[in-house]
């Protein structure tokens, strides 16, 4: 029997409640009928235990558990050997690790859930991997042996030997002011021991917020600081946890450099990145991570950069054989009915004037434009140039100063807005928050089908709102917006804390969602790859940020993108199997080239 599937039993702790239930998965389990204690479970226990030795995984108490709490997956049979990691029983575990290189950028790509933090803290020497024996944990030395062979050993026995310092940059930068006090310009003083403040400071445009409370930065702000104390300190391994989130598009390829100017012959640098654009700008080469959120993750060999993006988008890992995905993602940019002259006369036009909004020292210009239904139009420019007040003067939530002597009045329009930060405030479940706020879309079946069921939002209908994750809350705010009867829909940056592939799901989703519903829909998005999949015509913005303003009139994604591109100074290619951008090596052949054609994005190769 060593040869069949070996299972792995995940029991999900804040959904079983013994005390709550008849103990049905005890009951049902053909296994205890025999008089083996393959679950156990007793009114007192906190949890029921699921014995994967006995288990024959009939999936009986997955189907008989009131609270869906249970899950049996059967895994992959040469996984048994590889495990790295076992948080407890019936809980996570984590096949194989990332083999990182000195010198050299490794990113790591998978969705949310899979493992990526725990490879982190492992390769940091934060977390003693237990290679699943969470009961008799092995000592380092049973522990290299393990690794022996492979670079990892020699990797280890470094961490080991104590000279190797670890930094690294945490996923949540939400979390630092609660740990960190004083001012920017303090904490950076004390932080900086490589005597890199100047070069830092003026590459992560931090010099403006300098004498500034930690506690009372932005988002975005909180981001480049905690880079910026990452890349300051003196160490051997530097590791960034999703560095990119918060960012516009600029800052995300100054970022890029800046871990990329981290490497030196003997030093480690790991990236967690989900933009993929940024993560193969800044990569040499990648491990791809795949399995079931929650339960297991499987780390693949290195592969080079274009190569294991390419992996993680088909879901077939060939050196393996092994398929994790059941469709590949593609980023075909279709072309557009608008583009299809017949079809232009169903559309409903709609236009906008020229106006004016001063906000303090702030003055934004938008020059009138206009747009149609069934149209996505991207905003594209950095943080601080108005977007979302642009947003804001079209839901009538700001009134402009005088809009300029035009025929045009800005018509009314109904507006659902979903905001860039998403605080959640509600004090019950999600199926009782989407009963109140969309009682008859979320009930319709074509909504249901468009929205509810590829954003996943079924699996979280009985959790509290204030216990969801980032990237869950997304989603359910992402179906509310859409979900409320409205003209035009304002959305604003959809993929921030969602994981590379759930952006993609979350963009098919919007553009599907747009084209059937035939209204227009407004979106801010700083990911790259998920703007250009998007967008019908774009708005780009101009001007020195925070202080003066231009947003220009909506035009054509590639008159749009070349615009933008060339304010950013970087060029665009597409790959030739999935279609997706990817960003030229700066000063690169392909780079100069597209350069003094003036061909700063590809829109077909």
């Amino acid at each position: 029997m060593t040869d069949r599937l070996t299972r792995i039993a995940i029991l999900s702790s804040d959904r079983c409640k013994p005390k709550k239930c008849r103990q049905e998965c005890k009951k049902s389990c053909p296994v205890v009928k025999t008089g083996k204690l393959c679950i156990e479970v007793t009114t007192a226990s906190k949890l029921a235990f699921i014995s994967e030795e006995l288990c024959i995984g009939c999936g009986i108490c997955v189907k008989k558990c009131p609270f869906e709490a249970i899950q049996i997956i059967n895994l992959p049979k040469d996984l048994n050997k590889d495990t790295t990691h076992r948080y407890g029983p019936n809980t996570f575990k984590l096949h194989r690790l990332p083999v990182p290189r000195p010198g050299q950028v490794l990113g790591l790509v998978g969705t949310n859930g899979i493992g990526k933090s725990t490879a982190l803290k492992v390769l940091a020497g934060k977390l003693k991997p237990n290679l699943g024996r969470f009961n008799n944990p092995p000592d380092w030395q049973e522990i290299l042996t393990y690794f022996r062979g492979s670079e990892l050993q020699n990797y280890f026995t470094r961490i080991l030997e104590d000279n190797l310092k670890a930094n690294i940059k945490p996923q949540y930068v939400d979390n630092i002011p609660k740990a960190v006090q004083g001012t920017v310009g303090e904490v950076i003083e004390q932080k900086d021991e490589r005597d890199m403040k100047a070069i830092l400071c003026d590459d992560l445009e931090l010099n403006k917020v300098l004498d500034r409370n930690v506690g009372d930065l932005s988002g975005g702000e909180l981001q480049r600081f905690a880079i910026a104390v990452v890349a300051m300190q003196s160490g051997d391994i530097f590791m960034f946890d999703e560095p990119s989130s918060y960012l516009d598009v600029k800052q995300r390829l100054k970022a890029a450099q800046v871990v990329r100017s981290l490497l030196r012959p003997d030093s480690y640098v790991i990236v967690v990145e989900h933009d993929l654009s940024v993560l193969d700008y800044l990569s040499d080469f990648i491990c791809c991570l795949y399995g079931k959120p929650g339960a297991y993750g499987v780390v693949t060999l290195p592969f080079s950069v274009r190569e294991g993006i390419n992996i993680f988008l088909a879901g077939f890992v060939p050196t393996e054989n092994l398929r994790f995905r059941d469709e590949s993602l593609t980023f075909k940019v279709s072309e557009t009915p608008q583009d299809n002259a017949e079809e232009i006369q169903t559309y409903a036009r709609y236009k906008y004037p020229t106006m004016t909004k001063t906000l303090g020292g702030f003055k934004l210009r938008v020059m009138e434009g206009e747009f149609t239904d069934s149209q996505i139009i991207v905003m594209l420019g950095e943080n601080g140039t108005g977007k979302t007040t642009f947003i804001r003067m079209l839901a009538g939530l700001l009134k402009p100063d005088e809009a300029e002597a035009s025929d045009v009045e800005i018509p009314e329009f109904n507006v659902s807005y979903k905001p860039q930060k998403i605080s959640p405030k509600f004090k019950s479940s999600v199926r009782i928050l989407l009963h109140q706020k969309i009682r008859d879309s979320y009930t319709h079946p074509q909504f249901v089908s468009d929205v509810m069921k590829p954003l996943q939002i079924e699996q979280l209908m009985d959790q509290e709102v204030v216990n969801l994750s980032g990237g869950e809350l997304q989603r359910v705010a992402l179906a509310l917006c859409l979900g409320k009867p409205a003209d035009i829909y304002l959305i604003d940056e959809p993929s921030a804390y969602l994981d590379s592939e759930q952006r993609i799901v979350a963009s098919k989703v919007i553009k599907r969602f747009i084209l059937h519903a035939k209204k227009t829909a407004f979106i801010v998005e700083h990911d790259f790859i998920m703007a250009t999949y998007l967008a019908d015509r774009v708005v780009v913005y101009d001007g020195t940020p925070s202080v003066d303003c231009t947003a220009n009139t909506p035009q054509s994604l590639l008159n749009g993108m070349n615009l933008f591109l060339s304010h950013l100074d970087i060029t665009f290619r597409r790959d030739p199997t999935n279609y997706r951008p990817r960003i030229n090596k700066l000063e690169s052949a392909k780079d100069r080239e597209q350069k003094s054609a003036g061909t700063y994005y590809y829109l077909d190769d």
